[in-house]
């Protein structure tokens, strides 16, 4: 299932290893400006070029549209576009067809596709299958701004160290903040804080997770699909199809669960005319559908999955316990790469739903 939206469609393809990877977006509408460049810029983000601390794989993600643009402008039919892989390196994955990696999608595919699935470096399991959701975020969050709707994404925490921001700090502060480091996070001194532990880390050979928080607001009332397509379902169907994903909340979140009623719900009052909120518990999010007020939801991002220490595995092919390494160039924390990945599925996921709400042409 490799296409996902409803006004908004994306559908994404290619695979790690193999010539490219990329995505086709149908539901552009007919003139949107296209800035090949601004595209470039956020495919850019998701690089590890210029991270002392991430892989070692080196691909330009040189970014190609191949249709639905003319003249920097969507001309209604799907845009196609993709990144071709260079840096490819197949050899040493056959191993893994017999001996699954621990946190790896190699046992449960080669079960599901059989003996020839294509695993090389994840196959269509991989972080590089994001390239095609940054995309189409890029492009997604083209439509919002035109309409006043900004969002920005940031490290929250990672490796225990956390870094949370004031609720009333300016989008574009967190965003020029986040970009001046090497792991997204807002605040210099927790940054190179957590830069030392992941270099820590690295050199022993294991990984480490944490937590992205992206925020979005001048969201109009009311957008969101109840029962089933609700700002928070959409957006968490999105989130969970990120690799490394494992959970995710709204506003308050699990703290909800040791509050009063009191206590998280959100005071109404009246400033310049409109309704606000005194606190934003809920996350800018009610029933299902916006507020208004600013849209807040954090991702968890899990520890890298390929390690450089030995593991504990089994042999498909002779029923024997067996111990792997796991070779190659990987990120020893996944969390900074994944800092654009996630404001590009929130983008994706409000541009479908704003379409479908008559919200946007």
């Amino acid at each position: 299932m490799m296409e996902f939206g409803r006004a908004f469609r994306v559908a994404l393809f290619g695979s790690s290893h193999g010539p490219e990877v990329g995505a086709t977006i149908s539901g552009v509408p007919v003139g949107t400006p296209i800035d090949r460049d601004a595209l470039q810029a956020d495919l850019d983000r998701r690089r590890p070029v210029g991270r002392r601390l991430a892989t070692r794989r080196r691909e330009p993600d040189a970014l190609v549209i191949d249709s639905g643009v003319v003249e920097g402008r969507a001309t209604g039919e799907p845009i196609r576009l993709h990144v071709a892989n260079v840096d490819v390196r197949r050899a040493g994955y056959d191993e893994y067809r017999i001996r699954p990696r621990p946190g790896h999608a190699d046992y449960p595919a080669r079960i599901r596709f059989g003996a020839d699935a294509d695993l090389s470096g994840g196959g269509i399991f991989s972080g590089r299958m994001t390239v095609g959701l940054v995309a189409a975020g890029s492009i997604a969050g083209t439509l919002l701004r035109g309409r006043g709707i900004e969002s920005v994404a940031f490290t929250r925490s990672l490796g225990g160290i956390e870094s949370p921001v004031p609720d009333d700090r300016p989008l574009e502060e967190i965003r020029r903040a986040a970009a001046a480091n090497e792991v997204g996070a807002v605040d210099p001194d927790d940054a190179a804080a957590m830069e030392r532990r992941i270099g820590s880390v690295r050199r022993t050979g294991d990984s480490l997770g944490g937590v992205v928080e992206c925020r979005t607001i001048g969201l109009p009332v009311g957008v969101g699909e109840p029962f089933f397509d609700s700002i928070e379902s959409e957006i968490a169907h999105l989130a969970f199809a990120v690799p490394a994903v494992k959970g995710i909340e709204f506003g308050s979140g699990f703290r909800a669960a040791q509050m009063r009623g009191s206590e998280h719900n959100d005071a109404f009052y009246w400033s310049g005319g409109k309704v606000s909120t005194r606190t934003n518990h809920a996350g800018g999010i009610l029933g299902g559908l916006s507020t208004g007020g600013p849209l807040v939801f954090r991702v968890a991002i899990k520890p890298t999955a390929s390690i450089a220490l030995p593991q504990e595995t089994v042999d498909l092919e002779t029923g024997a316990e067996a111990v792997i390494r796991v070779g190659g160039r990987h990120d020893p924390c996944i969390v900074p790469r994944a800092v654009v990945v996630v404001e590009s599925v929130a983008e994706f996921a409000l541009v479908d739903l704003m379409l479908r709400g008559g919200y946007l042409p």
